[in-house]
């Protein structure tokens, strides 16, 4: 069987407060832009747009692709790295299913947080993720339960893990339930945007 390599380069931007890993990207032909979470029925894009614009759809260039360049300055500005837990996998078969990927080399972790040193906390989105990055962090770490997060040290950084619910839709829990997860990560880490509360005006008192 052959070796697939990662097809899509690593978005570490040098201020990322949070790196998002997913196992490896679907077979090309599933893909409706050259970046992360690219297939169409895979619903992180919809997950954050709940999560920050209350729009499912903000990410949507169509009906059948996503907006490549708003997702990527979405990441940006919201100091969001993303990448992989495996960078050579073999496809046992030929579909987009964590179950039938061997991973055959994955993720130089060490390699990646020196490039990223604001660092604070790692995502992965999925079981696969899970499986592949734990074995490279320290030994005896523990994953956490679907929706919640552990700290780790590396060198002197300490680092949160949060095991997140997949965007998969074989995944079988509802957008916005998989929304609210995400929500309370991203608010843990205070990366939410600020609303303005609403407030009236003050009454003057005295006289004018």
């Amino acid at each position: 069987m052959t070796t697939e390599r990662h097809p899509i380069p690593f978005f570490l931007p040098f201020e990322a407060r949070l790196l998002m890993l997913g196992s490896f990207p679907p077979p090309r032909e599933r893909w409706s832009m050259n970046f992360f979470y690219p297939n169409i029925q895979n619903d992180m894009w919809r997950v954050l747009g709940l999560v920050f614009y209350g729009d499912k759809d903000y990410f949507l260039a169509s009906r059948r692709s996503f907006d490549r360049k708003k997702a990527q300055r979405f990441c940006r500005e919201r100091n969001i790295a993303m990448g992989d837990a495996a960078v050579e996998v073999i496809r046992l078969q030929a579909n987009a299913a964590d179950k039938f990927l061997q991973v055959v080399r994955p993720i130089d972790i060490r390699g990646t947080l020196e490039v990223l040193p604001l660092l604070e906390a790692i995502c992965v989105t999925g079981l696969k993720a899970m499986e592949t990055l734990l074995p490279l962090l320290p030994k005896g770490l523990e994953a956490p339960g679907v929706g919640g997060s552990v700290a780790f040290k590396m060198g002197r950084r300490t680092i949160r893990l949060y095991r997140m619910p997949s965007t998969s839709r074989a995944y079988p829990k509802p957008l916005e339930e998989k929304a609210e997860a995400y929500r309370r990560m991203f608010g843990e880490l205070n990366m939410l945007p600020f609303v303005q509360p609403f407030s009236r005006p003050s009454r003057l008192i005295g006289k004018q």
